[in-house]
């Protein structure tokens, strides 16, 4: 980004062309609201799967009888998580619901996660400790639809606005702090101004990104909840992986799965609310525009 248009530019340009960005982001979906039944059940499930046994427990499999589960998984839920896409954003123009599923055995550790190649195509990968670590069909078609809720959800794109709109802002009241104090004292020094105008975009784009969030993370369970129930398999079931006592960060220092993911009742709340809602309306519910479409 040009450093000087945040100096010739006035903050209330800036500030709303950041805000026009980050009218663009949040969810798309609304997010149920779990009543006192769903929080007690989830609470409970909760407790059940931080018990090391209940980790422990569930039949796993090794090797090939891993991944040929695993492909069994993908091609029940890849059909359905494309036509749940193509139906979502049929109003989007060239919106790639073309997802391309692979094991990535790059890493070592367990790790599911959602990315585009080179061409823009979206991705969703599983380790192959992450898949030999599934208890049954269910969790790997959970973590499926949940990953695949990302790209639907458009999530790195809205993280991206958030952290341009971030930078502006910070950018743009570094800047003018540096405009009101050069021109109270023609004399100051200024050598230090770009790398602290650099710094304060950095901290803002930092900032912009984590906005959402843990939002973003629910509407994936909201999104993986409806894939997953519409391929066969069980949502709730699937979602007690996310709940595991595992740990947060790798022997690198590196966010884990679980790290990424943060563990926790309101999770497993909210897809008791989704199939619910959805049970009842037969779908998910879409956000109100502005314009009340």
């Amino acid at each position: 980004m040009n450093l000087s248009i945040l100096k010739k530019s006035g903050p209330g340009v800036i500030a709303a062309f950041a805000l026009g960005l980050l009218a663009a982001c949040g969810t798309t979906y609304d997010l149920p609201e779990a009543s006192e039944g769903h929080a007690s059940a989830a609470q409970a499930m909760f407790a059940e799967e931080q018990n090391p046994a209940t980790a422990k427990s569930g039949r796993k499999l090794s090797g090939t009888l891993s991944t040929r589960q695993f492909r069994r998984v993908v091609s029940r839920v890849e059909p359905v998580a494309e036509r749940f896409c193509r139906q979502e954003t049929a109003e989007q123009e060239n919106f790639n619901c073309d997802i391309l599923i692979r094991i990535d055995r790059s890493f070592p550790g367990k790790n599911a996660y959602q990315t585009y190649d080179d061409a823009g195509r979206p991705v969703v990968a599983f380790t192959p400790a992450m898949i030999q670590d599934a208890r049954n069909p269910d969790e790997l078609a959970f973590v499926l639809g949940h990953e695949m809720g990302h790209h639907i959800g458009q999530h790195q794109h809205k993280q991206q606005q958030q952290a341009m709109a971030g930078a502006l802002i910070m950018g743009a009241m570094t800047a003018y702090g540096q405009a009101q104090a050069n021109a109270a004292n023609p004399y100051r020094y200024r050598g230090g101004e770009q790398r602290a105008l650099q710094n304060s975009m950095d901290a803002g784009a930092g900032i912009g990104k984590m906005a959402y969030s843990q939002t973003y993370e629910l509407e994936s369970d909201v999104i993986g909840t409806a894939i997953t129930r519409a391929a066969g398999y069980d949502p709730v079931k699937g979602a007690r992986f996310f709940a595991r006592p595992e740990e947060k960060r790798l022997g690198n220092g590196a966010l884990s799965f679980w790290g990424t993911h943060p563990p926790d009742e309101k999770r497993l709340a909210t897809v008791l609310a989704t199939m619910e809602s959805i049970e009842a309306t037969g779908g998910l519910a879409r956000k109100k525009t502005s314009d009340g479409q």
